[in-house]
């Protein structure tokens, strides 16, 4: 392993793309009366949820203009709702465009801020004041999938292994690598080059089951494998899907296994008891289209599971406390194009999509209803990969978040996020206080020709 070390600050990096590509900007809160162009996407919409929307008959309801969509997308326009207030206020603080590739994932531990890219290098960010500290040097790049979890650091290769390394915090970043999996034996050698434990495609998605201590993989061959961390070892892989592996999380409560793919449907596994091995308990299918995200939402009054799926809908599922069952509770609408990556933090959920945008949704507090309280646009190709920290939040339950997000544009973004109470904010007082502004564009996003090319040949995504 070769680590490299550089003391570079991602402020003074401030959206060199913005500069280059000279996009018209000006400042703005958000509110509908301050929006010059029809062809803006609005700040608040409507999705839809398991109970009837009363939206329709609120009197202050304009439509909104039309907007590409994909093919084949059963996607609709939905109503604006009007507000006095702001519920999301947003801005840029800091846009790297990176010469190594696409970044595929990203991930954030206690102090550090990972990136995993087509490079070999794994890229460490300070949080939250995202300095650059250096990165570890691998021998494989295509970096796909990436996961924090305590001190380790689980990074997959092009050459379809897993790495683990010791990242743990100190004054200097030295990461170690612990091992690889699966690890090499020299008498399997001599009969095969690849082991049998080993995937035999892209390693695309990553969990960690923290009670039983077990690494859990998806990959392009279809299968998941479950790894013993502290045995080094496989112990146990089954063909899930019919296509592509994309996504897997794990309920850290009761320790079921729900992965998505590319066959369009979801999947939710248990464990044996008292074994290695796993079951498939129930299949959710609701859409024909790819799955290609999943993220979960856990309170004390209710279990979520979101799903992002190539049509441009976010499905979820609740769990019934009695049965264990999950059961359709709706869909959000909204993005244009497919749903890349997924992540849920209390009732907010984050979406990255194809069309270049991020948005932020809410869920009312005791029941299913979403709203989306956000667009956020800056990035000039599909968002590919997104985390989310929580920064502060005071007594008035004004949240501060910090998000990180990266596009097939080749830059890496991160977004300072303020998350108000439901019709709590006076904008008229928000307007005296410049660290609530907004810079945004007035435009749409200027897709990247790159990534055009890539979605007409069918790997966009890839």
């Amino acid at each position: 392993m070769e680590f490299h070390g550089d003391q570079r600050n991602l402020w003074s990096f401030m959206d060199e793309e913005r500069k280059s590509i000279k996009l018209p900007r000006r400042l703005s809160f958000g509110s509908n009366q301050q929006q010059s162009s029809s062809s803006e996407v609005p700040n608040t919409h409507l999705a839809s949820a398991a109970r009837p929307s009363n939206a329709a008959s609120e009197p202050s309801i304009d439509a909104i203009p039309p907007r590409p969509m994909s093919p084949g997308t059963p996607w609709t326009l939905s109503p604006v709702r009007t507000s006095p207030s702001q519920p999301l206020l947003y801005h840029c603080i800091a846009s790297l465009h990176r010469h190594e590739g696409n970044i595929f994932s990203i991930t954030l531990s206690k102090d550090f801020i990972f990136t995993g890219s087509e490079s070999s290098r794994i890229h460490a960010w300070k949080q939250p004041d995202c300095t650059e500290i250096g990165y570890i040097k691998a021998t494989s790049g295509q970096v796909r999938a990436i996961l924090a979890y305590g001190k380790m650091l689980f990074t997959t290769h092009g050459d379809y292994k897993i790495r683990v390394w010791d990242a743990s915090s100190a004054e200097n970043f030295r990461p170690k690598k612990i091992t690889s999996l699966p690890q090499r034996n020299r008498f399997s050698n001599l009969f095969s080059k690849k082991s049998s434990q080993q995937h035999n495609d892209h390693i695309s998605c990553l969990a960690y089951n923290k009670e039983d201590k077990l690494l859990y993989t998806g990959s392009w061959d279809k299968s998941v494998k479950a790894w013993k961390i502290n045995e080094k070892r496989c112990v146990d892989s089954f063909i899930a899907h019919e296509g592509h592996v994309n996504g897997i999380v794990i309920n850290q409560e009761d320790g079921c296994v729900f992965t998505c793919s590319s066959d369009g449907s979801v999947k939710i596994w248990r464990r044996v008891f008292g074994e290695s091995s796993h079951i498939l308990t129930m299949t959710l299918k609701f859409q024909l289209s790819p799955v290609n995200a999943m993220a979960l939402s856990l309170s004390n009054s209710t279990t979520l599971l979101y799903s992002g799926s190539s049509d441009g809908l976010i499905n979820f599922w609740e769990k019934e406390k009695m049965s264990g069952r999950y059961n359709h509770g709706g869909f959000l609408q909204g993005h244009h194009f497919a749903v890349l990556c997924l992540v849920a933090l209390g009732e907010l959920i984050f979406s990255g999509s194809e069309d270049a945008t991020i948005r932020v949704w809410r869920r009312e507090e005791g029941n299913c209803f979403h709203s989306c309280l956000s667009v956020i646009e800056g990035h000039h190709g599909p968002v590919r990969c997104l985390a989310v920290s929580l920064e502060t939040e005071n007594v008035v339950r004004v949240k501060g978040l910090l998000v990180y997000s990266a596009s097939l544009d080749q830059t890496f973004k991160v977004w300072r996020v303020k998350v108000f109470p439901t019709e709590k904010l006076n904008l008229d007082e928000s307007a005296k206080d410049p660290q609530r502004e907004i810079l945004e564009c007035e435009t749409s996003p200027v897709l990247s020709p790159s990534w055009v090319e890539k979605k007409l040949q069918g790997n966009f995504f890839q």
